[in-house]
C-alpha cells in the first residue's frame, strides 16, 4: 500500500532531510540553538514576528516555534516540494508559507506582513545568492524591520580570496568533525532528492517543481560582504557571533 503524504509522512521526509544536512553540518543543532539565543536576546517581545528566509521543509521554524510558544513566524522560499512538506508539518495559525524567489523584486510585498518584522532568519539558504541579489536583500530587510530588528544567517560562509588557506582550513574542520560523527554513514544531498523523486506519495509536489531551484551561483558573497551589505544597509552594528569551520552565524543589528 502506497503511503499517504499527511502531517505524519511529511515529518518523515523532513526528518530524513535533517539527517542528510548533518552530512555537511556537524553542528547543525548548535546553529539552530545559537539563533534562538540571539532572538531570546534581542528581539525584545515574547511573541516575535520573524520571517524566515529560504525556510525549505520548515526545519529551523520548527524549532523557532517550540522554543518561542507566542511566536509567529512566515516561511518564503522558491521550492514548491519543500514548502509543501513544510505546510503539512507545521501549517496552523502561527505558521505559514509563501512561494517567493528572494531573487526577484517584490518578494517582500508577497508575505503580507501586518506589522514590521522583529528578526529575518535564515540557515543554509541564502548561500545560493550572487552577490547583488543578496545586497538587495539586505537592504529590504533592513528598510522593513522595526528599530533593534534583526537579520540573522547561519551558512557555510567564507572568507574569500583575502583568506583562501583559512578557508580551506575551515572546511577541513568541518569535515574532520563530520567524520569523528559518523557522518560518512549518512544519506547525503543527491540521496535524499533521488529518494523524494522516486517516492510515490511526494508524485504531485515533484511535479510542481518543475525543475527545481537554479543553485548555480557564480559571483559568491564572502563573509565580509554580508557584514559590508549590512552596514550600508542601515544596519547600526554587524558581524560574525558564532562559527566552527566553515559554518558561521552572522547578525545585524538594525
Amino acid at each position: 500500500m502506497t503511503a499517504a503524504l499527511d502531517a505524519e509522512r511529511a515529518r518523515y521526509w523532513i526528518d530524513r532531510w535533517d539527517r542528510q544536512q548533518e552530512y555537511y553540518m556537524p553542528d547543525r543543532e548548535q546553529r539552530f540553538e545559537v539563533i534562538g539565543d540571539i532572538v531570546a536576546e534581542l528581539a525584545g517581545r515574547d511573541d516575535p514576528l520573524i520571517v524566515d528566509l529560504g525556510v525549505g521543509p520548515g526545519t529551523l521554524s520548527a524549532r523557532l516555534l517550540r522554543r518561542f510558544p507566542e511566536a509567529s513566524i512566515v516561511g518564503v522560499d522558491a521550492d514548491p516540494l519543500l514548502l509543501g512538506l513544510a505546510d503539512l508539518a507545521l501549517g496552523s495559525d502561527r505558521f505559514r508559507t509563501v512561494f517567493a524567489d528572494l531573487r526577484v523584486d517584490g518578494w517582500l510585498d508577497e508575505l503580507g506582513l501586518e506589522r514590521a518584522p522583529d528578526a529575518f532568519v535564515s540557515t543554509t539558504a541564502l548561500h545560493w545568492m550572487n552577490r547583488k541579489p543578496l545586497r538587495a536583500l539586505i537592504g529590504v530587510c533592513a528598510d522593513v524591520l522595526r528599530p533593534g530588528g534583526l537579520f540573522i544567517d547561519g551558512d557555510h560562509l567564507y572568507e574569500g580570496p583575502v583568506g583562501p588557506r583559512l578557508d580551506e582550513l575551515a572546511k577541513a574542520l568541518t569535515t574532520r568533525r563530520a567524520q569523528r560523527r559518523g557522518a560518512q554513514e549518512l544519506e547525503d544531498w543527491a540521496a535524499w532528492w533521488a529518494a523524494v523523486e522516486q517516492a510515490p506519495e511526494l508524485a504531485d509536489l515533484v511535479r510542481r517543481r518543475d525543475g527545481g531551484f537554479e543553485h548555480t551561483v557564480r559571483d559568491r558573497p564572502t563573509v565580509h560582504d554580508y557584514v559590508a551589505f549590512a552596514r550600508a544597509a542601515g544596519f547600526s552594528e554587524a558581524g560574525p557571533v558564532w562559527q566552527y569551520g566553515d559554518d558561521r552565524i552572522v547578525v545585524g543589528i538594525r
